[in-house]
């Protein structure tokens, strides 16, 4: 039975009409992290969302599931080597785990003595080099965003190293961290991220180190009695892609989500020191937490105590790279 000619017209308009209606579907990024939306993290995320669909044109829609919604901590990465999830931006502290031991300079306590000896690093060779060691597991690496320096908290005040004696405070899952909290006299308890509010409030833990951002979103401040402005060390993340999708994407596509990842870094980073600084202030107008400051003598003993855990952690991460970073920053802890 042969079809008449309007009919065969008709039936190739409605499949080039059903061709052009997929076209038109967007590509879908789903961009998971652990920390809540109001972060500096979060905000960072929801703006490269905003820039990745302004400048691909709507052919590309990232959606951002913030605070563990998607995957915890222990969850994430694999999710996003195997698919099930395409941008991820975890702490530093998570590629030790995966194999990637050289990240974990980033933990070292008091490597970097402020933003512009860490942008050096973040932003120079140095980071680039690390970030391409990720491409064997099937990451790509694309930028670094800050969230901040740690503070320590506990319902004990830390003023003296003697001052940790006994005390279990959680831990990302890191040897350096692990290394440090023992250096203090401290246990080091590793625990996700979502899961310690609720081990501060019943006593699992009794303290937690943090930037202040994190220490005031997640309210972890309402359950401990003193908060240690310390600055001991660095928490940033990675934003990563799974490599074969970002790969397989069309080249125009992809250089718009290089420029959109590029403004959102600059704005990632330019927040962070703020709202940390906003956090902390928050904590303590609240009055649930007093703020302790170190003298130039206590934080001294503290840099002193915890040098010998880049000594360490020297076989771990990289004696030559602890070393360049040192040369990087002007910050040689071996002539304390």
């Amino acid at each position: 039975m042969s079809m008449k000619p309007t009919s065969i017209l008709l039936g190739l308009l409605c499949l080039g009409l059903a061709c052009v209606a997929q076209a038109e579907e967007p590509i879908v990024i789903k961009f998971s992290h652990v920390v809540a939306a109001d972060t500096p993290k979060g905000k960072a995320a929801e703006h490269f969302a905003k820039l990745a669909n302004e400048k691909t044109q709507g052919k590309v829609k990232v959606e951002v599931y913030a605070n563990s919604t998607l995957y915890k901590d222990k969850e994430e990465m694999e999710a996003l080597q195997i698919g099930s999830v395409q941008m991820l931006a975890p702490s530093l502290a998570k590629f030790g785990p995966l194999g990637v031991k050289e990240f974990e300079v980033f933990d070292l306590p008091y490597i970097f003595d402020g933003y512009k000896q860490l942008h050096t690093v973040t932003q120079g060779s140095i980071g680039k080099d690390l970030l391409a060691k990720l491409g064997d597991k099937g990451i790509l690496g694309l930028a670094y965003w800050d969230n901040g320096f740690k503070v320590m908290s506990s319902n004990k005040a830390l003023r003296e190293v003697k001052d940790f004696r006994g005390q279990k405070l959680r831990i990302q899952s890191s040897k350096v961290l692990e290394a440090q909290m023992k250096a203090l006299g401290a246990s080091p308890q590793v625990m996700a991220f979502s899961e310690v509010y609720q081990a501060l409030q019943t006593g699992v833990v009794d303290g937690t180190e943090n930037p202040p951002s994190n220490l005031y979103t997640q309210k972890m401040y309402e359950v401990q009695k003193y908060v240690t402005k310390s600055d001991h060390g660095y928490l940033g993340y990675a934003v990563i892609v799974n490599k074969a999708f970002w790969d397989g994407l069309p080249a125009d596509i992809r250089k718009s989500l290089e420029e959109a990842m590029v403004e959102s870094t600059v704005y990632a980073n330019d927040i962070a020191k703020q709202e940390n600084e906003d956090s902390l202030a928050k904590v303590k107008e609240s009055g649930k937490s007093e703020i302790i400051e170190l003298t130039a003598e206590q934080k001294a003993s503290w840099k002193k105590a915890l040098f010998k855990v880049h000594q360490q952690m020297a076989d771990r991460v990289g004696a030559d790279l602890i070393e360049s970073i040192y040369k990087a920053t002007g910050n040689d802890m071996s002539k304390l």
